[in-house]
């Protein structure tokens, strides 16, 4: 469960997330996080929040961001503020490492999913970009497509495939999380 001075980290992505203020400390009205990025770090696959406003505020290094497939550089003391509904990717394309404050606004279930998505990176169960597979990709994103949807294929598309695989990931033994990750 995240709580202040959690941390979880992504090897995959070279990722290390200290939780700040947690959806259960502002009632939900925010998450609040440190992020470090690995030098080098990997761009993510563009992505949008559907009910979610973030903002970013860099405190060392720089921040690649890709924001409506426009990229920009950030450097200490730049601010962005990503609304609702707005395609979007960050990561760390430097040789030295990136340090940033994020404030996701409302919480949500964000913290789930972060947690999540590290659980399954560690435990060894996504690829070399730490993607899971198909089957466990449909079921998170259809149980948190409130937090976050891909940008890619249109979500009607998205929400067809994966309510076609949900059956089939669950009759696999697939869940849509996994409480041992968010404890």
């Amino acid at each position: 469960m995240a709580h202040q001075g959690k941390e979880i980290y992504n090897p995959k992505t070279g990722q290390l997330i200290q939780f700040i203020k947690t959806r259960g400390d502002t009632n939900g009205e925010f998450l609040e996080l440190i992020s470090t990025y690995e030098p080098g770090s990997k761009e993510p696959l563009p992505h949008y929040h559907p009910h979610q406003d973030e903002y970013f505020d860099v405190l060392q290094g720089e921040l690649s961001v890709r924001l409506n497939g426009n990229l920009q550089i950030l450097k200490p003391g730049d601010q962005i503020h990503i609304q609702k509904n707005t395609v979007h990717a960050m990561w760390n394309a430097t040789n030295d490492k990136s340090v940033v404050r994020w404030r996701t606004v409302p919480a949500l279930d964000t913290e789930h999913l972060l947690e999540l998505n590290a659980g399954l990176v560690n435990d060894g169960k996504t690829n070399k970009d730490g993607v899971p597979n198909l089957l466990q990709v449909a079921l998170m994103m259809m149980h948190y497509n409130h937090v976050f949807r891909l940008a890619q294929p249109p979500y009607p598309v998205q929400r067809v495939i994966f309510m076609l695989l949900t059956p089939v990931a669950r009759l696999m033994g697939y869940k849509p999380y996994y409480k041992k990750y968010l404890d």
